[in-house]
C-alpha cells in the first residue's frame, strides 16, 4: 500500500501541479483583499477535490450515462482556459478590476474590495480538476478496489492540501515582487496558459479524429 500511495502521489502531484497553478492563481486574483483571496484558495481546493473525488468513484458510469467524452471534456475546457489566457496577456481582467474599483474607492479600503469569484472557474475547473487530473484519477480509480481506492483517495486528498497551502503562499509571495514585476509575470503566465489550453484541444482533437 506504501508503494501505491507514493505511485498515486507522485503521479498526482505532477498532473495537477500545485506549484504551477499558484503563480496562475496570483494572476488572477490580483486586486483582491487577502480574506478574499484565502477564501476563494480554499474554495477552488474544496471544489476541485470534492470534483476529483467524485469521478474517482464514479467518473467513468457518469460520463457514459451523459454522453460526453473525455475528449470532448478537454477540448471544451482547453477552449474555456485559452479565453482566460487571452485576458490574462492583455490585462482586460485588470481594466475591469480597476473600473470596478473606483467605483467603490470612496467607501472602501484597498484591500476590502472584491473582485469576481474564480475559485470554481477557471481555478477549480479546469486548471485544479481539469481533463489530464481527472483522466489520472479515473485511471487510477479503474484499477484500484477497496482498501487500495482509499490509499489512492488518501494520495488525492494529500495533493489538494499541498496544493491549498500553494495557492494561500502565493498572494503574498506575488506582493512581496512589486505591481510591475507582478504584471509581466502575469503575461507570461499567461502565454503558457494559452499554450497549455491549445494543448488541451489539440489533444481532444486528435483524439476525436485521429
Amino acid at each position: 500500500m506504501i508503494t501505491l500511495f507514493i505511485s498515486a502521489f507522485v503521479t498526482f502531484f505532477l498532473v495537477i501541479d500545485p506549484l504551477g497553478c499558484a503563480p496562475i492563481y496570483a494572476g488572477l486574483s490580483r486586486g483582491a483583499g487577502p480574506a478574499q483571496r484565502r477564501a476563494m484558495a480554499l474554495r477552488a481546493t474544496l471544489i476541485a477535490g470534492a470534483i476529483l473525488i467524485v469521478f474517482a468513484i464514479i467518473g467513468e458510469p457518469l460520463l457514459h450515462a451523459l454522453g460526453i467524452s473525455l475528449d470532448a471534456f478537454r477540448i471544451a475546457g482547453g477552449i474555456m482556459l485559452f479565453l482566460i489566457a487571452l485576458e490574462m496577456v492583455f490585462e482586460k481582467r485588470t481594466e475591469r478590476r480597476e473600473g470596478r474599483a473606483e467605483e467603490i474607492a470612496k467607501r472602501a479600503e484597498a484591500e476590502h474590495r472584491e473582485i469576481e469569484d474564480i475559485s470554481v472557474f477557471p481555478m477549480a475547473i479546469p486548471m485544479i480538476a481539469g481533463p489530464g487530473s481527472i483522466a489520472t484519477v479515473m485511471l487510477f480509480a479503474s484499477h484500484n478496489h477497496g482498501l487500495a481506492l482509499v490509499t489512492v483517495l488518501g494520495a488525492l486528498i494529500t495533493v489538494m492540501i499541498l496544493m491549498a497551502l500553494a495557492l494561500l503562499a502565493a498572494g503574498p509571495i506575488m506582493r512581496v515582487l512589486g505591481a510591475r514585476i507582478e504584471a509581466v509575470i502575469t503575461r507570461m503566465l499567461g502565454v503558457i496558459l494559452a499554450a497549455l489550453a491549445t494543448q488541451f484541444v489539440v489533444d481532444g482533437l486528435k483524439a476525436s479524429f485521429g
